[in-house]
């Protein structure tokens, strides 16, 4: 089977645990967060590694960094909308954390189990990112966090299948869809309670590509 649907890595990001002020207590004094989630565009070539891309490093190695989760892609196309809607015109490449930004693809056309092909190497999708508080604090933007998840403009996390070179530019195509109806928009829809439907929810809930919490979130509408 031929799949005709391409695309390009626009922009490549990494990012390593720093320490960043995050608010002031009631003595005046800076809280700390450590993260890594400030991630600006790199125009370098890195290696794709089977667990991460070279260059990268989790903070928060419980939740994040987990396999299935080597690398989170964002679709290029929310850029200008989130610039025009919060009226934030330095927000682009890098700002919701993700290590490559795309273009062709986004939650409406990818799907669970797709397989993409980035030169050599070879990535496979296995599930939406739920939006954590990271995203708000990054932008010190009170219920941006939410937004995301109501908007579904998520991204969606990949796990490597073959290692290889990877660079901004690059040819980005679709190379496999076991799941073709499994798109990303639908289990965003599930996870964030504004879609119930039983049958479907036990179909996707055996998906042997979703993680344990996503098997829990589609799981709890199976009745």
């Amino acid at each position: 089977m031929v799949l005709l649907q391409t695309g390009k890595i626009q922009a490549v990001q990494v990012g390593t645990p720093h320490e960043y002020d995050y608010k002031r207590d009631e003595q005046g004094r800076n809280i700390h967060w450590e993260t890594s989630f400030f991630r600006t565009p790199s125009p370098q070539s890195r290696w794709l590694y089977q667990t991460h891309l070279e260059g990268n490093a989790q903070a928060d190695t419980k939740n994040h960094g987990i396999e299935g989760q080597a690398v989170l892609m964002y679709a290029a196309s929310h850029y200008p909308t989130w610039r025009e809607e919060l009226n934030m015109p330095e927000i682009g490449p890098g700002g919701f954390g993700e290590n490559f930004t795309v273009e062709g693809f986004s939650e409406k056309n990818v799907a669970i189990g797709d397989v993409f092909a980035l030169g050599k190497a070879r990535v496979q999708v296995t599930w939406p990112r739920y939006p954590c508080y990271k995203i708000e604090r990054r932008w010190s933007l009170e219920g941006l966090t939410a937004r995301v998840a109501a908007t579904g403009r998520t991204g969606w996390y990949c796990q490597v299948l073959k290692e290889g070179q990877v660079e901004p530019g690059m040819r980005l195509e679709l190379v496999e869809r076991p799941y073709p109806d499994y798109i990303i928009a639908l289990l965003n829809d599930f996870g964030h309670a504004r879609l119930k439907d039983p049958v479907l929810a036990h179909e996707l809930a055996a998906c042997p590509l979703l993680g344990k919490v996503w098997q829990e979130l589609v799981g709890r509408w199976v009745k």
